[in-house]
């Protein structure tokens, strides 16, 4: 199988065929992400011949795959005529395969008409994950996400209205301390205007490669303390209005927290107060602060 560098993939797609069809980031400018700085290149897009090849290794050990990852952190830029060859090269090996999923930016959708993205769901793309990390727009533009809330929106909407299934990353802390419940307000009002499938949180890890460290030793930038961020992921629970599922997966949480919004707020949003009466932040920096990879 030919995979480049790390290869990541949201715990929901643990039982999904991985495929590499890009590696890299079209973007690959956000201050906080450390991600992809294994690479010596920005972005690329894999050789179909190397996408056949593993599309053919794969088969050999498993006869039925009814979901597969693309991975890369964003194949969903790929044109449409390249998503739709590579959907077409996963059905000469999975004739009965349902659906296609990978990593998207909120940018790659906009450069898609709701026509093509219709066809798109009919070639099988659909739980499409975005790394949507805040709907609070001073942090996405601090932060260089490339986008603002109002685009998060209008990109979503023209999925739904394609029957595209999609589910959001949240990183709690990347509104800084003294806002990261200002922050999770803001997410909520943006969130609650969407369909999400599935809000995975995550809790912002700060490597010292990053362009945000450089932003923190400069004193234009403040991390929250580790029970600020669990204050503002039970702030955003509770301002949560839809029906989604909610966790916080990934070896950036020390505290894990999962259930089905809006039938398990009360529950979660219980814990997580306990919690902050009686978690020692010491305990939870220590965890932080040696946490070696995401």
């Amino acid at each position: 199988m030919h995979y480049t560098g790390t290869i990541w993939r949201p715990p929901y797609e643990a039982y999904s065929l991985l495929i590499q069809v890009t590696a890299g980031c079209t973007h690959h400018s956000c201050k906080f992400c450390t991600l992809y700085e294994d690479l010596p290149f920005k972005f690329r897009m894999s050789p179909l011949t190397e996408v056949e090849e593993d599309l053919g290794e794969a088969s050999r050990f498993y006869k039925k795959v009814p979901r597969i990852f693309f991975t890369g952190a964003n194949p969903f830029a790929l044109s449409v005529d390249k998503l739709k060859t590579l959907a077409k090269m996963v059905k000469q090996y999975y004739s009965t395969y349902e659906t296609i999923g990978c990593f998207g930016r909120i940018t790659d959708v906009s450069n898609k008409t709701v026509d093509d993205l219709k066809e798109l769901r009919q070639f099988g793309y659909d739980g499409i994950t975005f790394g949507i990390e805040t709907g609070d727009d001073e942090a996405l533009a601090f932060m260089n996400k490339g986008y603002q809330s109002q685009d998060i929106i209008e990109q979503c909407k023209k999925l739904d209205e394609a029957n595209i299934s999609y589910n959001f990353f949240y990183l709690t802390g990347i509104s800084g301390s003294g806002r990261g419940e200002i922050g999770a307000r803001e997410t909520a009002k943006i969130f609650n205007q969407l369909n999400p499938k599935i809000i995975d949180a995550s809790m912002l890890t700060i490597y010292k490669s990053s362009e945000l460290y450089q932003e923190i030793k400069a004193g234009n930038w403040k991390e929250e303390s580790e029970i600020e961020k669990l204050i503002e992921l039970k702030t955003l629970i509770e301002n949560l209005t839809i029906p989604t599922r909610f966790a916080t997966d990934g070896a950036s949480n020390l505290i894990q927290v999962r259930g089905n919004l809006p039938t398990d707020k009360e529950k979660l949003v219980k814990y997580l107060e306990e919690l902050i009466s009686t978690v020692d932040e010491k305990v939870l920096r220590e965890y932080r602060v040696n946490l070696r990879h995401l």
